[in-house]
């Protein structure tokens, strides 16, 4: 039997950040494909089409977009899309970045890029790493400030005068506090 994967579906994704963009020139370049989702989006972090996309696309099936930005929205993002398609077995071409899967030289190609971006990540980390550990060092305490502000301060030091001289509805009016909060500051 042979090892040879048959494509049973073409996937094409096309997406514009804006409503007023056209996508019609992405539309062009998707012809060979089955079926294609496209998207006019913002800047919002859900994007229904491509979630459909994924949620169908299984072994063999490939994926074409006329350019890799148009798929992720980061390089982050779009290499956990890539790593998704590869875990489904599902090829990747991008018409004008030269990229397709398919073919041996494509998914060198990819690698490679994958590689850069996850370098990239452990040069991020290692920064990080280094400079938490300068900053500690130096003495300097990392993270959120321990205890209250002087705002909450003083109306607890309120909320404790005016106790027994108004109601509690009243006080947490004045001060503008919900009842659990005047119930913690007496504590």
């Amino acid at each position: 039997m042979s090892n040879l994967i048959y494509h049973t579906m073409n996937y094409g994704y096309a997406r514009v950040s804006t409503e007023y963009q056209s996508l019609n020139s992405q539309i062009d370049q998707l012809t060979s494909c089955d079926r294609v989702f496209k998207e006019k989006m913002g800047s919002m972090k859900d994007r229904p089409e491509l979630e459909k996309m994924l949620s169908i696309i299984k072994n063999g099936d490939i994926v074409t977009v006329v350019k890799l930005d148009r798929l992720g929205r980061s390089l982050k993002h779009l290499i956990s899309i890539v790593e998704l398609l590869h875990s489904k077995g599902v090829d990747l071409v991008s018409i004008n970045d030269s990229i397709n899967t398919t073919t041996s030289q494509g998914r060198l190609m990819f690698n490679i890029l994958g590689s850069f971006a996850e370098f990239e990540r452990e040069l991020i980390s290692e920064r990080t790493i280094a400079g938490l550990k300068a900053v500690r060092s130096r003495g300097q305490v990392l993270g959120r400030p321990i205890g209250v502000s002087k705002r909450v301060t003083d109306k607890m030091v309120i909320c404790k005068e005016l106790q027994g001289k108004y109601t509690i509805v009243e006080i947490c009016r004045m001060l503008s506090i919900s009842r659990d909060t005047y119930y913690r500051y007496m504590r």
